[in-house]
């Protein structure tokens, strides 16, 4: 085996652990490449972020969205408003979003305040600048299988490059083997299970009331853990040689009164069965920033009628 993308590092169990890192880095050079080649057309792609309060987490990412898009040569603007924003002021500003030729993505970070209308405010973002691809338009195209028509949401598009660039390295085909995702969220789970769908898997979705769930990921050549749960999949769930992509991250305790992350596998108990894996952190989690700057990149392509880069 010859991996030529970067991305697999050998593990002392003789397993591979899938590195996020090096794949989300290789997706900003190529964003970067992209970037530099519309902005000397006099196209510079234009990212505009929407803070709406002052929650913590979201004031991490917002942050490092920004800094991502001026590193990837973005117009990078960004929006705070305070929580006692009207959701009629969060929709004009949206509007005045939409219709400003120098913004080709627009990203109203979640969650939102109790008193907005969240599917209300995503819908209004027009679909072509629905850089986290929520709208419904864009979860329509991946339905019917026409992924490539759509702003795909950046984390389940993230595994999907990881999840390529593995089998492309082991030699495997994703045609034809069997997928499970556990998880069936909007934002994960279902588009996850489509996009698998589209490189012709056979797809199970499962969940936390799925009967004899240990049973069904038993069966998968693939498993994609997008449920939530700090290290519920444990290594005896897995069919030796599976590959593995933990979307999950989860805090728990650690020693000394201190925290750590974890993933919905059981990391070090899963090792020993699989052929590849991702780690968290450093696994799927740098991919969804990187894959934000991707669709920014695109969506400028095709709103300037141009042919837009795959990624």
């Amino acid at each position: 085996m010859t991996d030529t993308t970067g991305i697999l590092k050998p593990l002392s169990s003789g397993a591979l652990m899938i590195d996020g890192k090096a794949a989300s880095a290789a997706v900003l050079e190529e964003v970067k490449r992209h970037a530099a080649e519309l902005t000397a057309k006099g196209i510079q792609p234009g990212l505009a972020v929407v803070l709406v309060g002052e929650d913590p987490a979201s004031q991490v990412y917002v942050r490092a969205k920004g800094k991502a898009a001026k590193e990837c040569g973005f117009h990078s603007v960004q929006h705070t408003l305070p929580a006692s924003t009207s959701e009629a002021e969060l929709l004009a500003l949206v509007a005045d979003l939409n219709a400003d030729p120098a913004i080709h993505g627009i990203l109203v970070q979640l969650p939102l305040p109790k008193a907005i209308n969240a599917s209300r405010v995503l819908e209004a973002i027009l679909p072509a600048k629905d850089v986290d691809g929520f709208h419904p338009i864009n979860v329509g195209l991946i339905a019917i299988g026409e992924p490539g028509r759509a702003l795909v949401p950046c984390t389940p598009a993230g595994s999907m490059v990881l999840l390529r660039k593995a089998c492309a390295a082991l030699g495997a085909r994703l045609a034809g083997l069997n997928a499970v995702v556990v998880g069936r969220s909007n934002i994960v789970g279902k588009p996850m299970a489509q996009l698998l769908l589209a490189e012709n898997c056979t797809v199970t979705v499962a969940h936390s009331r799925t009967q004899d769930l240990p049973q069904v990921v038993r069966h998968a050549d693939i498993v994609v853990a997008a449920v939530g749960r700090a290290e519920m999949i444990k290594g005896d769930w897995l069919k030796p040689g599976a590959i593995v992509i933990d979307v999950g991250i989860n805090r728990i305790a650690a020693e000394g009164g201190k925290t750590r992350l974890v993933g919905d596998v059981a990391y070090a108990e899963a090792v020993p069965h699989v052929r590849a894996i991702t780690p968290v952190p450093g696994g799927v989690g740098p991919m969804t920033i990187a894959m934000l700057m991707a669709n920014t990149c695109v969506a400028a392509h095709r709103i300037a009628g141009l042919q837009a880069p795959e990624f």
